[in-house]
């Protein structure tokens, strides 16, 4: 998400490494990964698919791909040309728009059902301060996308990826932070007039890993898009840094999610990843990060990276549109159900910096004080 009086990309990027360069000066980086941390390997960067040229489309949050293209969004841009749902066709050309019929807050991801119909997750809270998020439904030949509010069982919730469930259920994934995100659904059917209270359904350990990215080890333990696989046996999750893959042979996607151990692939120094999606025959993870607070004349480029084999027994792809690049591909490491061996690294790592914090304003008041 990109709000105004945020910092920049470049900004954040540079915090991240302050902040990751802080603390590796006073713990091992052994610590800061944490133990059991999956190991880079040569991750190998996605095959550039078409450049997105298009100036309304620099905060891409979310993407799905249909037979026509694909489909984006941006977050919540302050712009009303960029407040749309772009259609793209396979150059990645905005073949057309759909504009909302009233402001969404902040759009952050795409999920499309079996019947074509489009959903788009305004479900961004970066200061988990609303009272109601929603997803927008555009059914296939609309006009107008109807928005649906819901409202979470406890607190606000930063959330940026959506998936749906077998019977066209919106899940919603929290963002997360510590490697830990919570599964949300709708408790009832979904009603355009009337506020729709969620449930849980229970919580995600991201696994550890060590790839590449602009924000350290901070960008690989939160979740910023999710997308299901055309079949339906497979889902996946992004962070900053990685795809997390998981069957899905039953159509229980709740229970693949919170049982399952991912298959991880790396998605190394992508500028700004929130959006995944899967091709439409189902071989190949599609990416595309944001461009603005990148260097001038940067453009959102869609990247493709193979789809872990998966253990399901799946559907025979159908075609495949683009030669697809060998990528380094590994099984997740460790206890996917167990946070313990990465929270006590970083609550280790939150005590260091708020020592080293308040020493800092120590020094400042007792520099002010002799003045």
């Amino acid at each position: 998400m990109r709000v105004r009086g945020r910092l920049t990309w470049g900004w954040r990027a540079r915090a991240g490494a302050v902040l990751a360069a802080l603390l590796a000066g006073v713990l091992p980086s052994a610590v800061v990964l944490a133990p059991g941390a999956a190991t880079a390997g040569a991750a190998a960067a996605g095959t550039p698919v078409c450049q997105v040229r298009d100036d309304r489309l620099r905060e891409i949050s979310g993407m799905v791909a249909t037979d026509d293209g694909y489909v984006v969004i941006n977050d919540g841009a302050d712009d009303e040309a960029h407040r749309r749902i772009f259609f793209l066709d396979h150059r990645c050309a905005v073949a057309r728009s759909v504009s909302f019929p009233s402001r969404p807050r902040d759009t952050e991801d795409l999920a499309i059902g079996r019947d074509g119909t489009v959903w788009v997750a305004d479900i961004g809270d970066n200061d988990r301060s609303r009272t109601t998020v929603g997803v927008w439904r555009l059914a296939p030949g609309a006009k107008r996308p109807v928005l649906h509010r819901m409202t979470y069982p406890d607190r606000p919730h930063d959330a940026e990826a959506l998936l749906l469930d077998a019977s066209g259920r919106p899940l919603i994934v929290t963002k997360g932070g510590s490697g830990t995100v919570f599964l949300y659904a709708p408790s009832t059917a979904l009603r355009s007039d009337a506020t729709t209270p969620l449930t849980a359904l229970g919580q995600v350990t991201v696994p550890s890993t060590t790839t590449s990215n602009p924000f350290s080890f901070l960008g690989r333990g939160v979740i910023t898009g999710a997308a299901s696989a055309p079949d339906g046996r497979r889902v996946v999750l992004r962070s900053y840094a990685d795809a997390f893959e998981y069957d899905v042979p039953d159509g229980d996607v709740v229970r693949a999610l919170t049982t399952g151990t991912p298959r991880i692939t790396p998605l190394p120094d992508e500028p700004q990843g929130e959006s995944i999606t899967y091709s439409r025959d189902g071989r190949s993870l599609l990416t595309v990060s944001e461009s603005a607070g990148q260097p001038a004349g940067t453009r959102s480029t869609i990247l493709r990276y193979p789809a872990t084999a998966s253990t399901a027994t799946a559907a025979p792809p159908t075609r495949s549109d683009d030669p697809v690049a060998p990528t380094a591909v590994r099984p997740a490491a460790g206890e996917v159900g167990g946070g313990g061996g990465r929270t006590w690294p970083l609550a280790l790592g939150a005590g260091t910096l708020l020592v080293l914090l308040g020493l800092a304003a120590a020094l400042w008041w007792r520099h002010t004080a002799r003045r």
